[in-house]
This record gives C-alpha cells, sequence and structure tokens, in this order.
C-alpha cells in the first residue's frame, strides 16, 4: 500500500529454536513439536509466497530470497532441522521453475554464524563487546550480524544480472566477495571457509 507495488520477499519466518531436540535420534523425536516446526518454518513461507508472489507477476519483476541454514546438502543434525532449512533451498528452486516466465527471481540465502539479538543475549554480549563471546564459544569469532545478510540481499536486488542466478542457493559471505560489501564494522567474515578450518576438520 505504501509503495504501490511488491519489489522484494524475504521469508525469514522460523521459530523453530525452541522446538529443535539435539543429539535426539529421528525415531525418538517427538512428533508434535517437529511438524509444528514445519508449519513454522516451511509452511509459512508456502503461504506468504503465495499471496505475495501475484504483487511481483503483476509488475513482470521482483525478488524472493529464502533464507535458510547452509547452502549444501550436508546434514544438519537433527531431521525435522535438516527438512525445514532444506526445503527453503527447494522452495527457492521449485519456485524459480515457475517464475521463469515472469522474470521473477527467487533465491535461497543462508547466514553464517548470526550474531543476532538471541545470541547476544545467550552470550550475555551486547553489539559493542561482542567478541567476549568467544570466551564461551570461540567460534562465536567468525560471527556476522543480521545487517550482513541485509547488505547480501540488498546487493542481490540491485544486481543487473540477477535473474540469472534464480534457483541459487548462496551465502552471505560468498554474496560479500562477489559484490564487495562489508559487515557494519568493516569485517568480511567467511563462515565457509572458517567451518572448514575450524569445525569440520576438528
Amino acid at each position: 500500500a505504501e509503495q504501490g507495488q511488491l519489489d522484494i520477499l524475504v521469508n525469514d519466518v522460523w521459530g523453530g529454536d525452541a522446538l529443535t531436540e539435539w543429539g535426539t535420534p529421528f525415531w525418538e523425536l517427538t512428533l508434535s513439536t517437529g511438524l509444528l516446526m514445519q508449519q513454522r518454518a516451511v509452511h509459512s513461507h508456502i503461504i506468504t509466497s503465495r499471496y505475495g508472489v501475484p504483487l511481483m507477476v503483476d509488475q513482470g519483476r521482483g525478488l524472493i530470497v529464502e533464507i535458510t541454514d547452509g547452502d549444501t546438502m550436508d546434514y544438519r543434525g537433527n531431521l525435522f532441522y535438516d527438512l525445514a532449512k532444506i526445503s527453503a533451498i527447494r522452495l527457492a528452486y521449485a519456485m524459480a521453475q515457475e517464475l521463469r516466465p515472469h522474470q521473477i527471481t527467487a533465491v535461497a540465502v543462508t547466514p553464517g554464524f548470526l550474531r543476532s539479538e538471541a545470541m547476544l543475549e545467550h552470550f550475555e554480549v551486547s553489539e559493542a563487546n561482542w567478541q567476549e563471546g568467544a570466551k564461551k564459544d570461540p567460534h562465536f569469532i567468525a560471527s556476522e550480524t543480521p545487517f550482513f545478510l541485509g547488505r547480501a540481499i540488498a546487493a542481490l536486488a540491485a544486481d543487473p544480472d540477477l535473474f540469472q542466478k534464480t534457483g541459487g542457493a548462496f551465502s552471505s559471505w560468498g554474496l560479500a566477495e562477489a559484490y564487495g560489501f562489508t559487515d557494519i564494522d568493516g569485517r568480511q567474515p567467511h563462515w565457509g571457509r572458517y567451518f572448514a578450518e575450524h569445525v569440520a576438520g576438528a
């Protein structure tokens, strides 16, 4: 109503942290909470796109971004969590196929170790002294703010060749390298490289 059109739709509804039963084999997971996670993190994205995309089809352009966790097929440690995050990638791919005739781009984008408000609270730090959180978890030193992901989406939206990326899955750090943007503190965190060197090989 404010802009008279819809140019960018970011599907980032999650609500699954409290529902994830880490360390529990899938055959012992609580079905009700696992299925609720799918409603919150997958069904909500489908519903939003169902009602948002017609506004883009009418104008013959637009960008849909599915926010996920990880840009690979690697298992994410919990069946329902994994299904939700892989579904976001597949939603972007599937929507891209049907939206091609309308020149509307659909992609999936993952942040790295996200330094969200919830994570700052968890580590009992603020953005001003966030590095202190690395005393509790050394991997936190490679974290990024939500602004980094926001800048990734802004860079995609401004790319005149954006449509060539439709259907793809991308990372904040990969897009930072491609487009040259930084986080708000001037850093350019690269969770993919950090993970390969300090987490996957540990």
